[in-house]
């Protein structure tokens, strides 16, 4: 039986890709029952990259690990009929097209509403419906450019280059979590439900000004909308005599317990301060880069901590499976799947009371239509386009 803290909580899934389901995919591990709604080809994600069988993508799997999938065309009556029947039983709707067309479907908030008034309906879009760009597509990579990503690249790199990882997406999925989560604590409060819209340009330009808004948040302005540090040529991973090491010789306490260790000869009163530091902060890079060159990356790393100094290797993906940090939190758990076993990365989160876990393998397409719509009291015939 589920036990984390989403326990009893039943969620429609009308998402795909990544974002919507990456959202739903931890609703799934802390608890709640999600039900992934999927057209008779299925979600798109199921093919993208390599799996053990057809449509069981290693991205897919991972986001959708935990949910029951049902097959249904919503085009056709018997589809959109056992779509309102499940929506009778939901605490939460959550979807990922653009207002025009779950509205023509029939499935926007007011026709939700008047089906389950308690219910919250989240939709996760690509612009806001109040701005003029509310009916352009969007994925990761238009979002990254929209937002800035490649701008703050070009700067730190001199390429304009996204950053290597489906960054819009994922923390787009993480604010519609946090969203939808915040609105069904107010229904347990008030027994209100409410629409809730969270859209990827507006979450990462939102994500993107936290330090990089800098002298621009002020008026008239003090300075440009970028933060110096991160911007910094310099910063980057240290070459040793042998490898890499990342560091942050950073607050005043780290950078005097690394020159009372380490003496450079370059260390002067004129990086004394945080302050003066930070208004020079390329150049303080570009000299420790010079002085880590003198050791091998064992030896920084063991001085480094223990100066409590952060400092890492260079991990690559990969890597993460064997981390001994990861292993010993329990990160990982393998679950035995009808494709062969699965080794999840699992919940990052801790709870002493409603522990989550990995939910379970991910559906292979429309696995549970038969036994969800048992459950409705509903035929089987007709909800996937045939018959």
């Amino acid at each position: 039986m589920p036990s984390g803290p989403l326990a009893g909580v039943r969620v429609i899934d009308l998402t795909a890709m990544v974002m919507g389901p990456y959202c739903t995919q931890i609703m799934a591990d802390m608890g709640a029952d999600v039900i992934k709604v999927e057209p008779p080809q299925g979600d798109d994600t199921r093919y993208v990259s390599v799996g053990p069988v057809p449509g069981m993508s290693g991205v897919f799997v991972n986001v959708n690990r935990g949910k029951r999938s049902v097959v249904l065309d919503l085009q056709t009556d018997p589809g959109t009929r056992a779509l309102r029947a499940l929506l009778e039983t939901a605490d939460v709707f959550i979807h990922s097209m653009r207002a025009r067309a779950i509205a023509k479907l029939g499935f926007g908030y007011d026709d939700v509403a008047a089906i389950n008034p308690g219910i919250v309906y989240t939709n996760c879009y690509g612009y806001g419906r109040r701005g003029p760009d509310r009916d352009r597509p969007a994925y990761d990579d238009t979002i990254q450019a929209e937002c800035g990503l490649p701008a703050v690249q070009q700067q730190l790199t001199g390429e304009a280059d996204y950053v290597g990882t489906i960054i819009a997406d994922k923390v787009t999925g993480l604010t519609a979590l946090y969203a939808t989560t915040m609105a069904l604590f107010h229904r347990e409060r008030t027994g209100e439900g409410q629409e809730v819209e969270v859209a990827m340009f507006e979450t990462m330009a939102s994500f993107m000004l936290v330090e990089h808004a800098n002298g621009a948040l002020f008026d008239p302005p003090l300075g440009p909308a970028m933060y110096p540090r991160t911007v910094a040529p310099n910063r980057r991973p240290y070459r040793t005599s042998d490898g890499h090491i990342a560091a942050l010789i950073y607050n005043d306490k780290h950078w005097n317990a690394f020159v009372d260790a380490v003496r450079p000869p370059w260390a002067n009163e004129s990086y004394a301060t945080l302050a003066q530091r930070a208004g020079q902060i390329d150049i303080i890079y570009g000299l420790l880069a010079e002085t880590m060159k003198q050791r091998s990356t064992q030896e920084w790393l063991d001085l480094l901590r223990e100066l409590e100094i952060p400092a890492a290797p260079l991990n690559t993906p990969g890597a993460l499976f064997d981390d001994p940090h990861l292993n010993a939190v329990g990160m990982f758990e393998t679950v035995d799947t009808p494709y062969g076993p699965v080794r999840f990365p699992g919940v990052p989160t801790w709870f002493s009371h409603t522990p989550g876990r990995v939910a379970g393998p991910a559906p292979e397409l429309g696995a549970d239509t038969a036994a969800i719509l048992d459950e409705l009291g509903l035929a089987v015939d007709g909800v996937a386009g045939s018959g």
